[in-house]
């Protein structure tokens, strides 16, 4: 038996937008199930995202502390950003997270893993990158306003964010994945059995 997802579509016989937002939205859909009912369904649209688990030559992951309003607190996560611009590569706009929220380039890009961050009530879809090989980046930083205005930067050895991923500590989608993806790799076949960073996404088809 191969565990594999696979694509499947059930049949919607009405679908509404009761809410749209600046960047999201709320659509209902009635969705037939397999004992021929009717249920309705709520769920976030989402453009998708990327993120970041950017690796220095001291085996330390660079991570930011940003106040998250929904769940009333500073978390502890790595670069990570919406893609806003349809069509949009996934690699650019990786590299252009990067470099805004920590004025860091990176030289050797994979996919660590791609993953759906709540797919009960969100169609969000987050490509998950490994960035090595790192430096600062050239010319003025990014100005940054908002939540990100209050951002703090470090760098952490991975092990640190797996223990405090283990213990509760920790809890940004994004980082705790990323992370534990790391270590898996680390301790199976390596990084160079991960996929390449140009690798196709069908959750999020991209163009060249």
């Amino acid at each position: 038996m191969t565990i594999k997802d696979t694509p499947e579509e059930w049949q919607v016989t009405a679908t509404s937008t009761p809410f749209r937002g600046n960047k999201t939205s709320v659509r209902t859909d009635d969705v037939v199930m397999p004992d021929g009912t009717v249920a309705r369904r709520d769920y976030q649209v989402h453009p998708g995202s990327v993120a970041v688990l950017a690796l220095d030559e001291d085996d330390r992951v660079l991570v930011l502390r940003q106040y998250r309003h929904p769940v009333r607190q500073k978390l502890w996560e790595i670069p990570a950003g919406l893609l806003d611009i349809p069509g949009e590569n996934p690699l650019t706009a990786a590299q252009r997270e990067l470099y805004e929220e920590a004025h860091v380039k990176a030289v050797d890009w994979r996919v660590l893993t791609d993953v759906y961050t709540t797919p009960g009530g969100c169609d969000e879809a987050v490509r998950i990158f490994l960035a090595r090989d790192l430096s600062e980046a050239e010319g003025e930083r990014f100005q940054v306003s908002e939540e990100e205005a209050d951002m703090e930067l470090a760098r952490v050895p991975l092990k640190d964010l797996v223990r405090g991923a283990l213990a509760g500590e920790l809890h940004n989608n994004c980082l705790v994945v990323g992370v534990l993806a790391l270590t898996a790799a680390l301790s199976g076949d390596g990084i160079a059995a991960l996929r390449p960073a140009e690798a196709p996404w069908p959750a999020r088809p991209f163009g060249a």
